[in-house]
């Protein structure tokens, strides 16, 4: 058995039951934190590695994906799930070749959304985004890894919060193969209480962005699993900024008190 192997059985033995946070780090000290506070899971985030190569959300191209995720995936012994974006491609066929590539990282999961860029027809038309499901599905079981598929819908993301569309296309990515369903950006209890009762038996990943519920509240709701995506990567950047402005704007250090003492969390 190898690890990644192992870590597979673990990831899908936590969606069998109960819920579990599954924080996303950016970058391999961020993960190897994570995993020292207990977090039976990690999951990377596209916005979060993009910002530590200057650039915003979706312009990390397969390569440098490919690459973080080898690096996260290596860093730490809990299973790892990919934001692996769109794939990286449209074409179903595309979509499925960058999956196999995936899988040789090291990943326990991976997700895969159906948002286009278009700010016109901000989501990809129904019929191929389940098409690019069911390549993600076959390239997973012809890898033989059981990595663990996630199918995304961002109509909440990217300007289309319609549930009922949202509700159809999680239940046709379930259909196409999808291991977990995730709709971001959910707003209210009644709207992740609509989505877990659509799809059920099927596991619900939550994201967690904003203090709108608890971890105690999702679970009573029936999800099964809580990322965060780029929002503690944000939230870094957030003391990084209001300290950095502080210096600049006043010429003072106040931010530098009671800091962390990282070397203490990393070091063995």
């Amino acid at each position: 058995m190898t690890e990644q192997h192992d870590r597979v059985l673990a990831f899908h033995a936590l969606h069998a039951s109960g819920c579990f946070v599954m924080p996303n780090p950016w970058d391999v000290g961020s993960a190897r934190a994570l995993e020292r506070l207990g977090f039976p899971a990690l999951a990377t985030t596209s916005a979060g590695m993009a910002w530590t190569l200057g650039r915003p959300d979706t312009e990390a191209t397969l390569e440098e994906a490919l690459a973080h995720l080898r690096a996260v995936s290596g860093a730490v012994r809990v299973p790892v799930n990919a934001d692996f974006e769109d794939g990286y491609a449209v074409d179903p066929e595309l979509v499925g070749t960058n999956v196999r590539l995936a899988t040789r990282t090291g990943i326990a999961g991976l997700s895969i959304e159906d948002s286009s860029g278009d700010p016109t027809e901000p989501l990809l038309d129904l019929d191929l985004s389940v098409a690019r499901i069911r390549a993600a599905r076959q390239a997973i079981d012809d890898s033989g890894t059981g990595v663990l598929l996630t199918g995304r819908s961002e109509g909440f993301v990217v300007g289309r919060p319609d549930l009922e569309e949202t509700v159809r296309r999680l239940q046709a990515y379930a259909e196409a193969g999808a291991d977990c369903l995730y709709a971001p950006r959910l707003g209210t209890a009644a709207q992740v209480e609509t989505i877990v009762s659509a799809v059920s038996p099927q596991p619900v990943n939550l994201l967690a962005n904003a203090p709108f519920i608890t971890v105690a509240e999702a679970a009573d709701l029936g999800v099964r699993r809580i990322s965060v995506g780029g929002t503690l990567a944000r939230t870094a950047w957030g003391g990084f900024l209001a300290a950095a402005h502080e210096i600049a704007d006043a010429g003072t250090f106040g931010a530098f008190r009671d800091l962390p003492d990282v070397d203490g969390l990393l070091g063995h």
